[in-house]
């Protein structure tokens, strides 16, 4: 569902589960926080914006305490976290993957900023084992949802990317596609997908957006097609005030 320039999973999670979340595009700027129909983030609670440092690694924050408005959190962090009511987790990207995360039984969420550095790293099954260790979320409960990114159509990476990719993920065959010597098309909504599957996620409880954001420049930001930063797309999670029954 596409909204206020935002894209929404339903079967991801909704409203009515006690989560709201979105996945942007180049047309919202900001958090849909506010002023937002039902299927959006709007809402007459308070809301605290949550924003980190990204730098492609794979270490997650953990909110699991009240967070004051206008508060920072020092340091570089590629994942979010939290079982606290109205707390706005987002990432930002621009041909990486962004992953949202829902555990409706312990009610947890969670929002990773996934590039092919901290894919290959693990940054997805860290994520999920961190839930595990500090919300007691089981594998078998989450929800994911998987958000717009470069597609392999328009991923060709080179040696360097694949040699990490052998190493870091057993079955790196099943997500690449070769095309010369030492190239290949990297499919990385794929790879989270098969390391969620892995790390113990039902299948049927992952969820996709398969737009490239190379392919579409009426929607989204690309560092590959532009060649540099000119903006990035915000997605978005937070658990509700209350859950409806």
């Amino acid at each position: 569902m596409t909204k206020y320039g935002i894209i929404t999973l339903p079967a991801f999670a909704g409203e009515d589960e006690g989560v709201r979340h979105f996945f942007g595009t180049r047309h919202h700027s900001g958090h849909p926080a506010v002023g937002r129909g039902s299927s959006g983030l709007a809402s007459s609670e308070p809301v605290i914006v949550v924003s980190v440092e990204q730098v492609h690694g794979t270490d997650a924050l953990v909110l699991d305490r009240p967070v004051k408005r206008g508060e920072t959190f020092p340091g570089n962090w590629d994942a979010l976290m939290t079982n606290q009511t109205g707390l706005l987790l987002t990432v930002r990207t621009a041909d990486c993957v962004p992953v949202l995360v829902y555990d409706p039984v312990r009610m947890v969420a969670a929002a990773v900023h996934a590039g092919w550095r901290g894919a290959v790293a693990g940054i997805v099954p860290r994520t999920l084992s961190v839930m595990r260790r500090q919300f007691g979320s089981k594998p078998g409960s989450l929800q994911v949802g998987i958000g717009p990114s470069v597609g392999p159509c328009c991923y060709e990476v080179d040696e360097p990317v694949l040699s990490q990719l052998r190493v870091g993920f057993p079955d790196w065959r099943s997500v690449v596609r070769a095309t010369g010597k030492g190239k290949a098309l990297l499919d990385l909504r794929a790879l989270v997908r098969r390391q969620a599957q892995a790390a113990g996620v039902d299948e049927g409880h992952i969820r996709s957006v398969n737009l490239c954001t190379v392919c579409h420049p009426d929607l989204f930001y690309s560092y590959r097609r532009e060649g540099t930063v000119n903006g990035t797309m915000i997605s978005g999670i937070m658990l509700t005030r209350h859950k409806k029954r």
